[in-house]
């Protein structure tokens, strides 16, 4: 795969900049969109959430900040991931080259844009008071596993995307779904202790939990906790290659 990546880097490279540039074009404020749109839809759910879940509790827009700055990523990357090769259709179908290559430019562009809201996130904590220590450095554990989980979660989608265009509108609805049951706005301290452990069969929920814990709570995550986080990684990344692996050919007749 790195090989591969090596021989077609101008293709790749000029992906990325197509789709970065792509996102922002025609936009007064370009690239500031980046930073601009999730401190924007924060602000918002403060304003909401604050008076009902928010209230007393110590930190809360950090913690909020925590929650949507993940779920933004995940839904995003898979999102925009989902449509990857429909949408360069008309270059592997004439051309002969790695069909994950549009993916992987698809999440570099949301990696960037991600990287960008993160520096502000940090600046956030230091208007929150937030303490920082060593221990931010394990953030990049969280990080790393949630690129390479969007990047298998994507590959299953681009490929039912191909076959069944009605993924497209049950992903809207599953994202949704998947946005109230990762506890962005609100704490699991108001379940029982079995409904807060059934809460990280959430993928999502485990990568947020996680930069909670470090980031708010100063503590760093169990094994058990690092394991599972790299479990949905290995179990997506698994079964996206196997469905690209099967289905590479076939995606010629159907796009």
């Amino acid at each position: 795969m790195i090989e591969k990546l090596k021989r077609h880097q101008f293709l790749f490279e000029e992906l990325v900049k197509r789709d970065f540039m792509k996102k922002y074009k025609r936009t007064v404020l370009g690239m500031a969109w980046s930073v601009l749109s999730p401190l924007m839809m924060l602000l918002v759910m403060r304003l909401v959430f604050t008076q009902f879940f928010g209230r007393g509790m110590e930190h809360y827009t950090t913690y909020l900040f925590c929650g949507n700055l993940i779920f933004s990523c995940f839904n995003e990357s898979t999102s925009q991931g989902m449509t990857s090769l429909m949408g360069n259709a008309n270059i592997f179908t004439k051309v002969n080259v790695p069909k994950y290559l549009f993916l992987l430019s698809k999440n570099v562009q949301t990696l960037i844009n991600f990287g960008l809201t993160l520096a502000v996130f940090f600046v956030f904590c230091i208007l929150d008071q937030i303490t920082f220590t060593w221990k931010f450095i394990l953030l990049l554990y969280p990080v790393l596993c949630l690129v390479l989980f969007n990047i298998g979660v994507g590959m299953v989608l681009s490929a039912l995307f191909v076959f069944f265009r009605d993924v497209q509108y049950l992903w809207t609805i599953f994202t949704q779904l998947l946005m109230y049951m990762s506890a962005i706005f609100y704490t699991v301290d108001i379940y029982s202790p079995l409904m807060q452990k059934l809460f990280y069969l959430n993928p999502v929920y485990t990568f947020i939990s996680y930069f909670r814990k470090i980031v708010i709570y100063g503590t760093i995550p169990t094994p058990w906790h690092h394991g599972l986080m790299l479990l949905y990684v290995v179990l997506a990344l698994g079964i996206g290659c196997f469905i690209y692996r099967k289905y590479n050919t076939r995606f010629l007749y159907y796009v």
